[in-house]
């Protein structure tokens, strides 16, 4: 992959009949307590982060990501990544995280947190957000925007999650929402809660790509994008063809290799339309005014990665390999991608179900199975269930690292930073840390705007400087 990307994931959580309703905004800030004061796993902040983040509402791990709460839910922003196997080895910590801070407080068996997009009960939606580091100099004309759009909206047939049932948001110009055919089952949990294609009010205006021009790096060399139509996946290989897919376009993009006229006329409503197709043919308009399948949209970017892309990696390869045996298994052997293709593989579990139970499609038992798939803990949660066919669980199997929960990716910004989260874990002194940057007391500080360097020796340096408590104790005054 050879570029540096980070996911931030947001988990439901899910309380058994036992324990209180009220407690289910308490259980994410008790795991979050319990993860940075008594399991070590990292550092709380001391100061504001903006208005909604007092000090204490989250900090930075030792892997270098960092959990905080937003909105009621925890939330986990995986370290930067340069390989696609750490990116995928990393947003399962933030799993192993959640998962082993439950275990340490006797509470596996009445809380869950749930790895997906929506609340079936409030219509409530939260996020899977994507951030791959760009060079500054790329391009952003309307065209490429469109062919990017395209991409992302048809890239759902293998990266969606799938979801029970369907909601109906407020459009962007908030008009209420017209009465539409029911759908028993979509592709993802996203698509229903898109409303606009590039905007940069994130909370009430949900866009396929946010905006704002915050790159967290060097503002002159790289941009960050920042992508919120994305699904939690459960299965790390769909995470990984998320993630290493969107990576290679974006490497077409900045070469200028992009496919022509390949631009949807509302990249919004085939969002929708594609996800909930229930004929499967996934039929778009192009602004041209001709129609494409998504299916065939995504063998022409695949057909240009190939061109463009092989052999410039042995991870690119994997990438591009499994990206083409998706594509030609969805149409004719969906049975090989079960374990793989999240969407596929919860739409068989609810169809065997359905047929041994003799249920229709809008029993709300489907919807506590929905959630059930999502459940992060192996011993409940439906995905890990299933028996994937050897390509997909030797990926599934190969990418959980225990020591990924404390432990940095050593080739990227995300070591010096957790060399610092280190430091101040075991001493008294003032800090603040952020992705770009550490200080040490109100005058010192370190910017780190290259995400491709480690800062480890930089990181060493600051930190050896001598300082007294007494002296940091006074800048605090």
């Amino acid at each position: 992959m050879d570029r540096v990307v980070g996911i931030e994931t947001e988990y439901g959580c899910l309380l058994s009949e036992d324990e209180p309703h009220v407690n289910s905004e308490l259980w994410p800030a008790k795991v979050k307590n319990y993860l940075f004061r008594k399991a070590d796993a990292g550092t709380i902040d001391l100061h504001y982060r903006d208005y909604e983040e007092p000090p204490g509402n989250g900090g930075f791990l030792l892997n270098g990501g960092r959990l905080y709460l937003d909105m009621g839910h925890i939330e986990y922003a995986s370290p930067e990544c340069l390989h696609l196997h750490d990116l995928v080895t990393y947003e399962l910590a933030g799993d192993d995280l959640l998962q082993s801070a439950l275990v340490a407080l006797g509470a596996e068996d009445r809380v869950s947190f749930i790895k997906n997009n929506v609340d079936h009960h409030t219509g409530a939606t939260f996020g899977c957000h994507e951030n791959y580091l760009m060079r500054r100099e790329a391009q952003f004309t309307p065209p490429i925007l469109g062919t990017l759009l395209t991409f992302l909206a048809t890239r759902q047939i293998f990266t969606g999650a799938g979801r029970v049932g369907q909601s109906n948001p407020l459009a962007f110009d908030f008009e209420p929402p017209q009465p539409e055919r029911q759908v028993n089952f979509q592709l993802s949990q996203r698509a229903d809660h898109i409303v606009n294609d590039i905007y940069q009010w994130v909370q009430f205006n949900r866009a396929i790509i946010n905006a704002r021009d915050e790159p967290l790096a060097d503002y002159r060399k790289y941009r960050r994008l920042h992508l919120l139509i994305g699904d939690s996946n459960m299965s790390p290989y769909a995470t990984a063809l998320k993630i290493g897919t969107t990576a290679c376009v974006l490497s077409l993009l900045e070469e200028g290799r992009l496919p022509r006229n390949l631009v949807l006329a509302d990249a919004v409503q085939s969002t929708r339309d594609i996800s909930r197709d229930t004929s499967e043919r996934w039929i778009v308009r192009l602004e041209n005014g001709k129609t494409v399948s998504a299916l065939d949209v995504q063998w022409e970017f695949h057909h240009l990665a190939q061109k463009h892309l092989r052999h410039s990696s042995a991870e690119t390869n994997w990438l591009l390999e499994n990206w083409g045996f998706v594509l030609e298994a969805i149409p004719d052997n969906r049975q090989a991608l079960i374990g793989g293709v999240d969407w596929i593989t919860k739409k068989w579990l609810l169809e065997t179900f359905v047929q041994a139970e003799g249920l229709s499609w809008d029993d709300p038992w489907l919807q506590s199975i929905d959630l059930e798939y999502h459940n992060i803990d192996p011993r409940r949660g439906l995905f890990f269930s299933i028996t994937p066919g050897k390509r997909i669980s030797d990926w599934n199997n190969g990418v959980r690292r225990a020591s990924a929960m404390h432990v940095p990716p050593a080739n990227t910004r995300a070591s010096g930073r957790a060399r610092a989260v280190s430091f101040f874990q075991n001493c008294n002194f003032p800090y603040v840390i952020n992705w770009d940057s550490i200080a040490c007391d109100s005058r010192d500080f370190l910017v780190m705007g290259n995400p491709f360097e480690t800062y480890n020796d930089e990181v060493d340096r600051f930190l050896s400087k001598p300082r007294t408590i007494a002296s940091a104790t006074e800048q605090q005054l």
